[in-house]
């Protein structure tokens, strides 16, 4: 819970701050690239996470990672929340942000897992169809599951759709175990 709550504030002030100074789509892309270094490097974690390595190495692996990359405004903000030693919530920080862009741009984000990679002509019906359910534009987020037999599911704004195989099939293995001819006992 308390990280929850560091995270949020943390994002709701660079959240303001690029609303004043109309860069929410730029820190917003570059707090989706934050998040995508945080979840792709294990390494940079445990870095951020050791009390024994001092802030101003972790300043400088900052700058290094993103400096080239990334506004003026969000490296500001990199440095600010780790010299207040908070560099281990980064990952949490990008999120919270990305939640808030979101929610202010009316946009929800909804995940569409299948079996085999679809073309984009599926991908903006299926988002056509949320859309016109949710009356919010769509951000279509497309996993391939290797290990799903056929179908799909799509998940969005806490609804599941789920059109798989294997829960088609367990639906008709439930529906033919009930014997309707014999009398229970």
């Amino acid at each position: 819970m308390e990280n929850y709550r560091i995270n949020t504030n943390y994002a709701k002030s660079l959240f303001l701050l690029a609303l004043d100074t109309d860069k929410l789509d730029i820190v917003f892309d570059d707090m989706k690239m934050v998040c995508d270094v945080c979840v792709e490097n294990h390494v940079l974690n445990v870095v951020f996470a050791n009390p024994t390595i001092k802030e101003s190495k972790k300043i400088a692996i900052v700058k290094d990672l993103f400096a080239a990359r990334v506004d003026k405004l969000t490296q500001l903000f990199l440095d600010f929340v780790v010299r207040k030693r908070r560099a281990v919530n980064l990952k949490g920080i990008a999120l919270a942000y990305m939640e808030m862009y979101r929610k202010h741009k009316n946009i929800m984000l909804s995940e569409l897992r299948t079996a085999i990679d679809v073309d984009g002509e599926i991908e903006s019906m299926i988002s056509e169809m949320i859309k016109e359910y949710t009356n919010m534009d769509v951000e279509l987020k497309t996993i391939t599951d290797s290990t799903m037999l056929g179908g799909f599911c799509v998940s969005f704004d806490n609804n599941l759709y789920d059109a798989r195989l294997r829960t088609q099939i367990a639906k008709l293995r439930k529906e033919f175990s009930k014997n309707i001819y014999e009398k229970g006992i």
